[in-house]
């Protein structure tokens, strides 16, 4: 155990002198410049506090209120954006001294210590500091956990970074002592102007992109990089978790799998808003594996396959895989965010998902069909493609191979999807009732513009499509008139057609009739796909559709 715990502390004395601390030092320097030769410690020790509370137990926290991953790391930054005004601006620390006393302690003082306030611009840094712990320190609280001394180990860690970080700060101090005391109000507003420079900072996620690129461009410059890879160290991991060590990096790994390289991942480029997930790039991914997924939600082909992305998101996730929704629209509701999120609820969706309205991303990568996978390793290049449903276990198995190599401890567990969509054979091709990519239509086909159709042929022949009624049609959408029917002649097992309700906030219906008989009526009240029939098994059917007024259709397919 005392071993744990010396290479707990040298591991957190590393992680101060290396890069990913080097964005947070001018606050820390400008802010022990100020005040008392207290304050120093007083920021040391509130920047100790709250990591320590960060990496024992915020996330457990954050996860059982519901909270999102990043949220201490906000409050942090809010603390940074508050103290930075009141140290630039007295008078405004004072006008809201009278609403919130407590915020007039943020600004340092000319005189005495500045103690409280040093406890606040540090427990605010802490926030933002967490994330420096980084894969040595979950590797230590993972075995440590085996020991029951989860606490000990990181306390040993935060007293290891403090110490270095004590250290630099009252070193600043001793170096800017003679321009604190020539000028206290310039230094105070300097202080403020830091303060806040790094909130915006950290809240524009610089430090990341900062860490990233060192991270990209130099090889192996930290401390904790040294102590990851000693012998010492992971003999000693090995021993408590009773394992082999598993943290040799991705791009060392011998384990190397048998898939080819198939170029470098573009980037997420033009995208809308983001869903489960603060915006990501390809770049701060690197490390992970990734699956890129291509869909849209009223595609049924997408939607079957959701269950098996799913299942792989809850089993791989934590062994290093993330999943990536590119929602890319087909038709021009399907742009919209509140339907998207809809869709994302309605099939209980956890992975990230994000627009991709103008199919700027679909264009980087060259696609063209929905769904589409693309597999990426840890290094960012491309190993695995697959179009369209199917094939599942041979892109588990991908999966897996990507994060052996990667260096992650895949278990012999798999995946299990749940609430699978049996599929049909020899099914009728997909078709579209709009003007752009109608067909398979029988009597007049769809026509843009207003026209009544007449009565819609009774038995078209297999694979055939005729409209009835009036009905005003586009380049995408049908929509129902007086009257408006339509009948087909279809085999699959299932039939599923894209529907939006009337304008207004009103609600269609579609009554279904097969081979004569009424089967159900649809009411139509969100832009999605919807099931008209299940047969059962694949067979033959003739259906009637009456649609009423108002009432939109888009595209048929087939299962």
């Amino acid at each position: 155990m005392v071993i744990l715990l010396l290479i707990s502390a040298l591991v957190g004395a590393g992680t101060a002198l290396s890069p990913c601390a080097l964005p947070v030092l001018p606050a820390l320097l400008s802010a022990g410049a100020a005040g008392g030769r207290r304050r120093p410690l007083a920021i040391v020790l509130g920047l100790s506090v709250t990591f320590l509370l960060s990496i024992v137990g915020g996330g457990e926290l954050l996860r059982h209120v519901g909270l999102g991953g990043n949220t201490l790391r906000d409050a942090g930054i809010a603390v940074l954006v508050i103290a930075g005004l009141a140290a630039l601006a007295p008078s405004l620390a004072d006008r809201l001294e009278r609403p919130l006393a407590a915020l007039s302690r943020l600004a340092p003082r000319t005189k005495g210590d500045g103690f409280a306030s040093g406890l606040l611009v540090g427990a605010a840094l802490g926030f933002v500091y967490a994330p420096c712990a980084g894969p040595v320190l979950a590797a230590v609280a993972s075995v440590s956990a085996v020991t029951g001394r989860t606490f000990a180990v990181a306390l040993a860690y935060t007293a290891g970074s403090a110490a270095v970080l004590a250290a630099i700060a009252l070193g600043g101090r001793r170096v800017l002592e003679p321009i604190r005391r020539a000028g206290p109000l310039r230094v105070q507003r300097a202080l403020g102007a830091i303060l806040l420079v790094t909130a915006v900072a950290f809240a524009a996620g610089l430090d990341m992109d900062f860490e990233t690129a060192l991270a990209r461009h130099t090889d192996d410059i930290t401390l904790t990089a040294g102590l990851e890879k000693s012998g010492s160290v992971q003999g000693r991991l090995g021993d408590l978790h009773h394992t082999k060590p598993k943290f040799a990096t991705p791009a060392k790994s011998s384990n190397k799998a048998d898939l080819p390289d198939l170029g470098h991942a573009p980037d997420f480029v033009d995208t809308q808003r983001w869903f489960n997930s603060a915006p990501l790039s390809l770049d701060r991914l690197k490390g992970r594996v990734v699956l890129i997924d291509f869909w849209t939600y009223t595609c049924i082909n997408c939607l079957r396959a959701l269950p098996y992305l799913e299942a792989w998101d809850q089993r791989y996730r934590a062994q290093g895989l993330t999943v990536v929704g590119i929602h890319a629209p087909e038709f021009a509701f399907e742009h919209d965010a509140g339907n998207v999120q809809r869709a994302i609820a309605t099939n209980n969706i956890k992975y990230p998902v994000v627009q991709d309205n103008n199919l700027s991303t679909w264009n980087a990568w060259g696609n063209q069909y929905w769904p589409a996978e693309y597999l990426i390793d840890a290094k960012g290049e491309v190993r695995e493609t697959h179009f369209g449903e199917g094939d599942y276990e041979t892109t588990e198995a991908a999966i897996r191979a990507l994060l052996a190599e990667r260096g992650s401890a895949v278990t012999a567990a798999r995946a299990k999807p749940k609430d699978v969509t049996p599929v049909g054979t020899e099914a009728t091709p997909e078709t579209y009732v709009g003007t752009a990519r109608a067909q398979g239509f029988v009597g007049t086909p769809p026509t843009k513009g207003t026209h009544d159709y007449g009565t819609p042929r009774a038995r078209p022949p297999l694979n055939g499509f005729a409209l009835g009624g009036t009905w005003t049609i586009g380049d995408e959408p049908a929509t129902a008139g007086a009257d408006a029917a339509l009948r087909a002649t279809v085999q699959g097992r299932f039939v599923y057609l894209v529907l939006s309700p009337p304008p207004g906030g009103r609600t269609g219906t579609v009554d279904v009739a097969v081979d004569g008989r009424r089967t159900k009526r649809v009411t139509v009240d969100h832009q999605r796909l919807y099931t008209l029939a299940d047969f059962g098994h694949t067979a033959r059917h003739t259906i009637a559709l009456t649609f009423s007024r108002g009432t939109s259709a888009y595209a048929f397919t087939f299962g």
